[in-house]
């Protein structure tokens, strides 16, 4: 891999306390104010909170010979690296694949894994509601053209799900970029099996999506709300549904996601 992963540390327990580490999704950073975790640096107070840069986001380099290239398997070897002896795993959307799979790669060494609105499609690919969303999503990637710019794709996204545009900084087109090239998230293959069969605690947090427009409730919200309950199922994890939220809980409501991160950190399993 070329280059390395940047990760912010929020730590105010002099190096004391558990790592819990916090892996974002597409077009984000770790400590991306407006789709990443930095609503979550409160939690510094008790944990050493570790937000890392997926390769071709924020600080850290991409793989290969390309800025802009990552993916999930990527991201499983640098998170399964920075565990160390046993840290807590958070993903969020893209990122919740990698922290699955390096948790399957380095059981021994996960504390806890939670799931925030997971874009883990195969682990419930059977869900109706979860197929129809894979059938529609290859037909929509299948039509995007290879050159699109990065800031036509951005407004387009929003325009699409009935959002404003996020500003198109450098750094945000540089995470679209990435998310263009890199291979969906969604036809990743999940072991669920093995994570089902671990004992350490697990937590899915949902959005309950009533308050987002309906084109972005209908084509994202319905079939990420049906893998999360299911994969929760699955996993043998809580799922804790997180009112008045659609894809970014951590960032809408980030007390309440706070608060459930620290209560699972905080069990026994």
């Amino acid at each position: 891999m070329s280059g390395d992963v940047h990760v912010t540390v929020w730590d105010e327990t002099g190096g004391t306390g558990p790592p819990a580490i916090l892996v974002h999704g597409s077009t984000a950073w770790g400590d991306d104010p407006v789709l990443g975790f930095a609503a979550q640096r409160p939690l510094a107070d008790r944990f050493r909170v570790l937000a890392m840069d997926r390769r071709g986001h924020g600080g850290s380099g991409g793989t290969g010979s390309s800025e802009y290239a990552g993916d999930y398997e990527a991201d499983t070897a640098d998170i399964a690296a920075l565990m160390g002896d046993g840290a807590h795993l958070v993903g969020h959307s893209y990122g919740a694949v990698g922290a699955m799979l390096a948790a399957a790669r380095r059981p021994e060494a996960v504390l806890s894994l939670a799931l925030i609105e997971p874009g883990c499609y195969q682990a419930a690919a059977d869900d109706p509601v979860v197929a129809a969303a894979l059938r529609a999503n290859r037909e929509a990637i299948a039509n995007v053209p290879a050159d699109v710019p990065a800031d036509v794709y951005l407004k387009a996204a929003a325009d699409a799900a009935g959002l404003p545009p996020l500003d198109p900084t450098p750094r945000r087109l540089r995470a679209v970029r990435t998310a263009l090239r890199e291979r969906v998230c969604w036809e990743a293959p999940i072991p669920v099996a093995e994570l089902a069969a671990r004992t350490w605690p697990k937590l899915v947090l949902s959005g309950t999506w009533e308050t987002a427009p309906a084109p972005y409730r209908e084509r994202g919200g319905e079939p990420l709300m049906a893998c999360a309950r299911v994969t929760a199922e699955r996993i043998g994890a809580r799922l804790v549904r997180v009112p008045g939220t659609a894809h970014y809980p951590h960032v809408d409501r980030p007390e309440a996601v706070n608060a459930a991160l620290a209560e699972l950190w905080t069990s026994q399993s």
